[in-house]
Order: C-alpha cells, then sequence, then structure tokens
C-alpha cells in the first residue's frame, strides 16, 4: 500500500491505532509492542498458515485477561470480548517466531498452572489464576531487565569497538548481536495485547475511562482529583 492508497477514514483509523499502541507502550514501561508495525500498516512479511485459534483458545485468553483486569465496578476483560481480539492481533500483526511463542505460551500457562495446583488454568479458582499470572510477571520482568542491560552492554562494546583503528573480529558482530535477543516472554505478550484491547474497547473506552466525542473547545488544563477515571482517547 502506498501513501497515495491510504484514504481519509484509513489515516484517521491509523492515527488511532498510533495513539493506543502508544497508550500501551506507556503503561509497559516504554517497551514496543509486539506486532505494533503491521498493526499500523496492515501488512504481513509472510503468510500466516498456522491453525486458527479455536473458541477453547478464545475463551482462555477471555480469563487471562480478565485476571489481569477483572470486573469491579465496570465490567472486566471478559465482557469486551479481549479474547477474540488478541487472537485476531496475534494472527494478523505477530510474525513467525513471535506466533509460536504466544502459542506454546499458551500451553506452558497451563503448565504452570497444573504445577502450582494441579489443576488447568480454565478449572483454577480466581485468586490461583492470579497467583499463577504475578509469579509469570515477575519471570517476565526479570527477563526483561536482563534482555535491558545485556543490550545495552553489547552496545557499549559496539561503541568502545568503532573507537579503535583495528576492531578485533570478536567486537565487530557487536551491532548485528544486539538485533538477535532472545523472543520476548509470551507473558509479556498477553498483558501487553489484553490492556491494549481493553482499553480500545467500547467497554474501556466508555466505562473504565471518561470519554466525549466532541468536547467543543481545546482545555489545557483540565482540574484533576485523585482516583478519577482516566481520560480516553477520541474517535
Amino acid at each position: 500500500m502506498t501513501p497515495q492508497d491510504i484514504t481519509g477514514d484509513e489515516t484517521r483509523e491509523m492515527i488511532n491505532r498510533r495513539e493506543a499502541i502508544l497508550r500501551v507502550t506507556a503503561l509497559l514501561g516504554g517497551v514496543a509492542l509486539i506486532g505494533g508495525t503491521a498493526m499500523l500498516t496492515g501488512c504481513r512479511e509472510e503468510p500466516n498458515t498456522d491453525t486458527p485459534f479455536t473458541a477453547d483458545d478464545v475463551a482462555l485468553l477471555d480469563e487471562v485477561a480478565e485476571t489481569i483486569l477483572p470486573a469491579t465496578k465496570t465490567p472486566g476483560a471478559k465482557a469486551a470480548k479481549t479474547g477474540a481480539l488478541m487472537a485476531v492481533i496475534v494472527t494478523d500483526s505477530y510474525g513467525a517466531a513471535d506466533r509460536k511463542v504466544f502459542r506454546e505460551g499458551m500451553r506452558k500457562l497451563d503448565d504452570a498452572t497444573r504445577s502450582a495446583y494441579k489443576v488447568t488454568f480454565m478449572a483454577a479458582t480466581p485468586a490461583q489464576r492470579l497467583a499463577v499470572l504475578q509469579g509469570l510477571d515477575r519471570e517476565q520482568k526479570a527477563q526483561a531487565d536482563s534482555r535491558k542491560e545485556a543490550s545495552q552492554q553489547r552496545y557499549k562494546a559496539m561503541l568502545t569497538d568503532q573507537r579503535t583503528e583495528a576492531p578485533s573480529p570478536s567486537n565487530a558482530g557487536a551491532a548485528a548481536a544486539i538485533t538477535a535477543e532472545p523472543p520476548t516472554h509470551y507473558f509479556r505478550m498477553m498483558k501487553e495485547l489484553a490492556l491494549l484491547g481493553y482499553f480500545t474497547s467500547e467497554i474501556g473506552c466508555i466505562q473504565a475511562q471518561r470519554y466525549v466525542e466532541a468536547p467543543g473547545r481545546f482545555e489545557p488544563c483540565v482540574p484533576y482529583r485523585a482516583g478519577e477515571k482516566a481520560w480516553a482517547d477520541h474517535a
């Protein structure tokens, strides 16, 4: 698709997607959203021949999202059908390697629940599900911190190598190694997709946040009291 092929409506949709991706990226500490580039361009590098997500798969993703964003005074992620959107984004926007990590992660999630409570994730209680996901969240955070530190060390090595007149073969590939990191943890993917799916849904925008279609005028400074809902993006 060329810039000339993009209509006004498609441009507005792309802007809204970009805003949504940036908001979720901020919630997750500034780490780029997996598949974000494909979501913006609507392009995928290779055809997806994976087995489609089943109804049971979507139900599992709904419960994962609901554990992360449960119903309180407002409906939770399951009511917003977040699991179905997660499946669509993985199918349409993830590369083959990331799709493999995500699909295998669904199995590993069940394995972790069985190891802790002798039941599947779907058969676990809400408290058990939360405990499992909290453990996985700590695991993915530790992995992300380790990846960040290792990347910084490789980058420093690359800069040191560039300052020498005769770079050694051992350091010559430092720049390429930065992009050869292990794949993102599967729960990181699930968490960011749950946030993206919920807060871009009608329930997430209108009930979990404050939403005004046409505010009428620009308000550069709006009073805020602790505990108030955040404002949703305009459509």
